[in-house]
């Protein structure tokens, strides 16, 4: 069963007198619990990509359904609604609120929810003890390291259970050994929980660990590789 269908996907944006063509024509099917990276050089796609099957973004062109529903049909407030409820977001910059704790940090979505105090503080401590922080919850983002901080991201991302979580160059700003933890840590999380992980991301660690990868040249699918295929 595909949580993303995307056919004959167009991006186009106008940079002056010229029109940039980010997407031309992209077709894609991603089935639940895949662990797929988007790959390709800057100004590939891939981004814009990740942010139209996120609804962070309004295609030129095209249809795109994310877990059974279609996002061209919805209207702003609707494609927020499943983002809170049905997506989770992991970015490069962590965009962690810096006033809050980390186990503040991981139960805001739920709060966004309107889940009880008592329920959302319960699942974001599991959930930041999942992630391998157990003992760091009250600590501010300030007070942990690069590496810690994108634990508290994904932990934010999955504690609301999603359906998806998209990645957005999750690793760029880790060193080589902590880039490689995070990526163990969502490759468990795939496979013990059965998580469905799509990557935007330039980094050969991810490639090496991804289950698919689909390489985007000049706004289009230039391959598109399962291992073990």
């Amino acid at each position: 069963m595909s949580i993303v269908s995307v056919r004959n996907l167009r991006r186009e944006y106008t940079q002056g007198a010229f029109t940039v063509h980010a997407l031309r024509g992209v077709d894609l099917d991603i089935a639940a619990g895949e662990f797929t990276a988007l790959m390709g050089p800057s100004g590939s796609g891939k981004t814009t990509l990740l942010n139209l099957i996120g609804g962070l973004d309004e295609p030129t062109a095209g249809e795109i359904t994310v877990d059974g529903q279609d996002l061209s049909r919805m209207k702003a407030g609707d494609r927020s609604e499943l983002r809170l409820r049905r997506l989770g977001f992991v970015f490069q910059s962590y965009n962690l609120i810096p006033v809050l704790s980390a186990v503040e940090n991981t139960e805001f979505v739920l709060m966004l929810r309107g889940e009880s105090a008592a329920n959302r503080r319960q699942r974001a401590m599991e959930t930041l003890a999942a992630v391998g922080l157990k003992g760091m919850e009250h600590r501010r983002p300030s007070e942990l390291s690069g590496g810690q901080q994108q634990r508290v991201a994904v932990a934010r991302a999955i504690a609301g259970e999603p359906a998806l979580v998209l990645a957005d160059e999750p690793t760029a700003n880790l060193d080589s050994t902590t880039g490689h933890e995070l990526i163990e840590l969502m490759q468990r999380l795939n496979r013990e929980r059965g998580l469905t992980f799509v990557f935007a991301t330039h980094d050969p660690k991810v490639m090496e660990a991804a289950r698919r990868v689909v390489r985007l040249e000049d706004g289009q699918i230039a391959s598109d590789e399962r291992k073990g295929s």
